[in-house]
């Protein structure tokens, strides 16, 4: 299988290195100059990665072909494109949806979107994919686990899920400055940080039939300090912050604002 990337950004770095250190069958990955530095450091990195002259040479290339494309030319540089009958493809374009890639694309193709996470670098991500696709699905579940949305909505709210990566950071970086500004180094603050909030998100992942608020209950005991934090987090408004911002979110990701008028982000 040949696989190849229109577009060489961050997703595309990562994915190429997922891929190359996966069991993968790949003869060759073809990537785009766009980017000549990241392409340049993918061709020496993997023996399997080529870079082409030009997009089309991709297109021509590629058994499976990645659109890897920035939203704000998405649409330039697809229909610049000529892509074949039947040809498979992945679009890793943000905020774009499927409708919007057909009609640039202007070809009877087979076409999946997907969210792939850096993750993926290390076949560590989880990467949500509509429609359904077995084929795609066994590509990314060798690059981490692949999560198959039924529906653009079942997409569309994972898509937003999405954004909470930054405040997952986020919120280990104020808890490592609360421990430092009251004298604790700041290496050690992380150093204890980090591996509990992993231990956690592990927990969830393992014990995937447990209700999350029965494993909240689990580690929190009645009157406990875990209780109370999460008690003053809730009622001061913790929550509904966050699932206002979720809501903000998905409204981005659906291309629409209040007047539910269409746009990107």
């Amino acid at each position: 299988m040949r696989i190849g990337f229109v577009g060489t950004g961050a997703i595309t770095e990562a994915m190429v290195a997922g891929i190359a250190g996966s069991a993968l069958i790949v003869a060759e990955i073809i990537v785009s100059p766009r980017n000549t530095d990241i392409a340049a450091r993918l061709a020496s990195r993997f023996p399997s990665v080529r870079i082409a002259t030009n997009n089309q040479e991709v297109v021509d290339a590629a058994d499976l072909l990645f659109l890897a494309i920035r939203p704000q030319i998405a649409e330039e540089v697809i229909r610049d494109l000529a892509f074949r009958k039947r040809q498979r493809m992945v679009s890793v374009v943000a905020a774009i949806d499927r409708t919007r890639l057909l009609t640039w694309i202007r070809e009877d193709v087979e076409l999946t979107q997907a969210i792939p996470l850096p993750f993926v670098a290390e076949c560590e991500g989880v990467t949500a994919i509509f429609p359904p696709n077995a084929d795609i699905a066994a590509i990314f579940d060798a690059l981490g686990s692949a999560v198959e949305c039924e529906t653009k909505d079942e997409y569309d709210l994972l898509a937003a899920a999405s954004a909470l990566m930054g405040t997952y950071f986020g919120i280990l970086d104020r808890a490592t400055g609360w421990l430092e500004e009251r004298g604790m180094a700041r290496a050690k603050a992380r150093a204890y940080l980090a591996p509990l909030f992993s231990s956690l998100a592990q927990k969830a992942a393992r014990a995937d039939q447990t209700a999350l608020d029965a494993l909240r209950r689990e580690f929190s005991t009645p009157g406990g300090l875990n209780e109370q934090v999460f008690e003053d987090f809730d009622r001061d408004g913790g929550s509904r912050a966050l699932t206002d911002a979720l809501d903000r979110v998905l409204d981005r990701v659906r291309g629409q604002n209040a007047d539910g008028v269409s746009r990107l982000p």
